[in-house]
């Protein structure tokens, strides 16, 4: 998301945490908030409004915010009459009447079921093909049968990445794709540990060793490396900040989760 952008749009919007962890519990996710249910399931499968509708708000919005180069990606219904959901550039979802004179941004709450459409609508706006990740650049660590798939996005001097590895040390039967993401504005030093650690014989024991005991491995004769690769894999998908999840069935997480609640997330977020 243009964080720029966004604030000479809506200037009172709250924009999304970034940086490393953001906080120091978690963030939440579509499986956390029930995305199963009716409600959200409706807003993931947004009724596309009327053609005049459309078309008529579409044109409003971007004359009007013409300047920023707004594109309206999509005009759908909503649960509330006379209110529509609006998906902006960057995947943005705002809401206004069918005209275009009013808008608000914010989640858009069933209190009845206290569940988030927006975050839901989110959620399935920017899905991921899991399948598509290059999982040849990922440090791969196999625990058990290795059945749930999860990739993670790390940067080695994030401490919420270290807190994510000490709970995935307590989970079996799975398997982690760790996708190096140093955030140099954050931590100076940290791509020069990912290159050190990919250069290892033993990848993934220099990654656990380092992240779960803080034992960084010996110099290493440099080698090719996709640290800076998978780094601006990330930024292309709107990854903020360390720990992101990506989840076999699309969906993302910013920010760790203990165990068991992170045990169940993966679980519920596969095929």
């Amino acid at each position: 998301m243009n964080n720029k952008f966004i604030k000479a749009l809506l200037p009172f919007a709250l924009l999304p945490l970034i940086a490393c962890g953001q906080t120091g519990g978690s963030q939440k996710t579509v499986s956390e908030s029930k995305a199963s249910s009716a409600p959200a399931a409706a807003a993931s499968a947004a009724k596309p409004a009327a053609g005049n509708v459309a078309e008529a708000l579409k044109a409003r919005l971007e004359q009007t915010y013409g300047a920023q180069k707004l594109k309206v990606i999509s005009v759908s219904e909503t649960p509330v009459q006379g209110i529509y959901e609006v998906v902006v550039s960057g995947k943005q979802v705002i809401y206004t009447d069918a005209k275009g004179d009013y808008m608000f941004v914010g989640d858009l709450i069933n209190v009845n079921t206290r569940e988030s459409l927006t975050e839901a609508r989110a959620a399935e706006l920017n899905k991921i093909d899991f399948s598509t990740l290059p999982f040849d650049k990922a440090i791969k660590e196999v625990r058990g049968n290795g059945k749930l798939k999860v990739a993670v996005f790390s940067d080695p001097d994030c401490p919420f990445c270290k807190r994510l590895e000490h709970e995935i040390v307590k989970m079996t039967d799975v398997t982690v794709y760790n996708f190096m993401m140093p955030i140099a504005s954050l931590h100076p030093d940290a791509a020069r540990k990912a290159e050190l650690i990919w250069c290892q014989s033993d990848r993934t024991k220099a990654w656990t060793d380092w992240m779960r005991n803080g034992k960084l491995p010996a110099a290493a004769k440099a080698c090719d490396n996709p640290v800076a690769e998978t780094t601006s894999l990330g930024e292309q998908l709107g990854f903020t900040g360390t720990p992101t999840l990506v989840f076999p069935n699309g969906h993302t997480q910013s920010g760790y989760s203990p165990m068991p609640q992170l045990q169940e997330i993966i679980a519920k977020n596969q095929k």
